[in-house]
């Protein structure tokens, strides 16, 4: 795109005073340049420093100073960021002893930080670093960098970290740290003049294996951390835009627009450290996406920077009929065919109210009904999202004990409510939260259609506090699967999207093939549950999380690879898909051709082929390698 950009001087005003005029205006033109304004807005401040391990885990998920630790026998959680933080969790711990077998006196302690003689040796291009050292762009070969970078928060990358450091050979030979998407233009330039492998890392939140270094690559393998790529462009209130670099943590992005009246909606349970750009590139979901929408919705431009040039599309439209939308070749790509480098998201205003709820079903069958009657009625709130029975039981035993005698008498009177007079089997029902958005007016009518739908499908209203409570904890589970690791527990999650009239089916079959191979592999202590996390006109999204105790097997991240392959393979057969929103990677490659045909492979081998001749950006992901290039 060519067009300049008009009223610079009134963009920077704009954004550093709320009350003044939206930008840009008077416009002769309709179109933005998406060029980089040459007024900048602050910079925001980052949740997470390019020194990435002085706020989080080098081995684990999440901040430094929130985790589970055990403390005289009782499970904690630390930390002041999250709900639970510095309480005792004496139900969680008899959960966890009884259903999983835990032993809280018998702790394995995580590796160490390894020594500087045990990173893998870089395999460096001298012409290609001389370069980069001639342009200024930071960069570094210290081990610890590299390896930091070298991993996402798959099982297989954290239980290597925490329990197998031997398994790690390649990671990254040099990271690099641009600053500008003129900074990329150079280094992809670069790349494929001296034929240097780019892996692009954003938040390091990938449970794919995207950002993994393949084994097998014997060229320099150069990690471009985007973290320093993390400026507001511009913000346009009028047109409720807003243009950034794609090394913007969401929560950093959140922050900026909610203090001056906006925001983007899109909150991912990685959220507080998944970037934008990483949003773009696995195609990702929100738990808010009723109301602000998928990433693909919220997505107007972008710019991807591959060997052969810069795609992006001219204008700012709010719809164009002009062939496919090449937003599309973006969206999803995980890091194969170029580096995002700025984008451009829709923005909404903040709703007035914010309210939560809760719902309890008497079965999950029931909580299914509503969830598709909603969705038929098209009466979605921001969030609704549905927990089978043994999520709703773990979720229980993540509260301190109580410590008054009122609010034990509270909880043992909710239980003989729902046991005695609604004639509920505590052992079958399941929950759901509610997040309400909007004008005052919208929520009441919201509510009120809601819950009667609820109640025509036999539920009841569960109150405020546990919605909140429930939507909430999403943000702490993902801490849960570090400290298993330390009493032999493995565990993840992996999610589909499915027709209607094929969700119970998938939930059913997919414990019905876990808990079969579970016999079979002798695994005694485990847990298999699901919930329904989104909803569509036509399907919705179902989440899975499985957790085993591996006593007795000599390689329990194999046998949980088995185990979720074979669930995988009755999703599909079942007629689910490869993935919702954790996108495809490394892991679930073999099963991509297939979901897209031979055509459509052929068709992404051609495109490819165009934009990155060299295979720079040789990842290895979405296709396999006997099927890329």
């Amino acid at each position: 795109m060519q067009n300049k950009v008009p009223s610079l001087k009134n963009i920077a005003e704009c954004n550093q005073n709320d009350d003044s005029e939206d930008v840009p205006h008077k416009r002769s033109n309709s179109n933005r340049s998406f060029k980089l304004p040459s007024v900048k807005i602050q910079k925001p401040f980052s949740a997470i420093p390019k020194k990435r391990t002085d706020v989080i885990k080098w081995n684990g998920w999440g901040y430094n100073d929130s985790k589970f630790v055990v403390k005289d026998g009782i499970i904690c959680f630390t930390g002041k960021r999250y709900p639970i933080g510095e309480l005792e969790l004496p139900y969680f711990t008899e959960w966890a002893k009884k259903l999983l077998n835990v032993d809280p006196s018998k702790l394995c302690l995580p590796c160490e930080i390894p020594l500087d003689d045990f990173f893998p040796k870089t395999t460096i291009n001298e012409d290609f670093l001389s370069e980069i050292i001639n342009l200024k762009i930071d960069y570094s070969v210290d081990g610890f960098e590299r390896l930091t970078r070298s991993h996402g928060q798959t099982l297989h990358d954290i239980y290597a970290l925490r329990r197998d450091m031997d398994s790690i050979h390649r990671i990254p030979d040099i990271v690099l740290w641009p600053c500008s998407h003129e900074d990329v233009l150079h280094i992809v330039t670069l790349a494929d003049t001296y034929n240097v492998v780019i892996i692009p890392y954003g938040g390091g939140t990938s449970v794919s294996g995207a950002v993994s270094c393949p084994e097998s690559e014997k060229r320099t393998i150069c990690s471009l951390d985007t973290s320093q790529m993390n400026n507001i462009l511009w913000l346009d209130k009028k047109n409720l835009l807003v243009c950034c670099q794609t090394g913007l943590v969401g929560q950093d992005l959140e922050s900026f627009l909610q203090e001056r009246g906006f925001t983007c909606g899109h909150e991912p349970d990685s959220y507080e450290f998944s970037t934008v750009g990483g949003w773009v590139a696995t195609r990702a979901s929100g738990m808010k996406k009723n109301v602000y929408g998928n990433i693909e919705d919220l997505l107007v431009n972008v710019k991807l920077v591959t060997p052969k040039g810069v795609l992006s599309k001219e204008g700012l439209y709010p719809r164009q009929s002009t062939g496919p939308d090449l937003n599309h070749i973006v969206l999803g790509s995980e890091g194969t065919l170029g580096v995002i480098t700025e984008v451009i998201l829709k923005i909404r205003p903040v709703a007035p109210i914010k309210k939560y709820g809760s719902i309890v079903f008497p079965y999950f069958d029931a909580g299914v009904a509503c969830m598709r009657e909603v969705a038929r009625q098209r009466c979605q709130p921001a969030s609704i999202r549905l927990m089978d029975n043994e999520q709703f039981q773990f979720g229980q035993t993540l509260r301190p004990k109580n410590s008054s005698y009122w609010s034990s008498f509270t909880e043992n009177f909710k239980k003989a409510y729902l046991k005695h007079i609604k004639g509920f089997d505590l052992n079958l029902i399941c929950v759901a939260t509610l997040l309400f958005e909007g004008e005052k007016d919208q929520v009441e009518q919201q509510e009120n259609l809601i819950y009667k739908i609820a109640k025509d499908c036999g539920g009841i209203p569960a109150g405020e506090n546990n919605g909140e409570r429930g939507y909430m904890l999403t943000f702490v589970i993902a801490y849960i699967r570090d400290l298993g690791l330390d009493f032999n527990i493995v565990a993840e999650s992996f999610e589909t999207s499915v027709p209607w009239d094929r969700t119970l089916t998938v939930c059913r079959n997919v414990k019905y093939i876990v808990r079969k191979k579970c016999k079979d592999f002798g695994i005694k202590y485990y847990l298999i549950s699901h919930r329904v996390t989104q909803t569509y006109d036509c399907g919705s999204c179902v989440y899975f999380y499985f957790a085993f105790n591996w006593e007795g097997l000599s390689d329990p991240v194999a046998t949980y690879g088995d185990i979720e392959s074979a669930a995988r393979e009755e999703i599909l057969r079942c007629g689910g898909s490869l993935s919702h929103h954790h996108g495809v990677g490394k892991l679930r490659a073999r099963w991509y051709p297939k979901q897209i045909s031979q055509l459509g492979a052929n068709l992404y081998n051609t495109t490819k082929q165009f934009l990155d001749p060299k295979n720079i950006f040789a990842c290895q992901n979405l296709l396999p390698l006997k099927s890329n290039l």
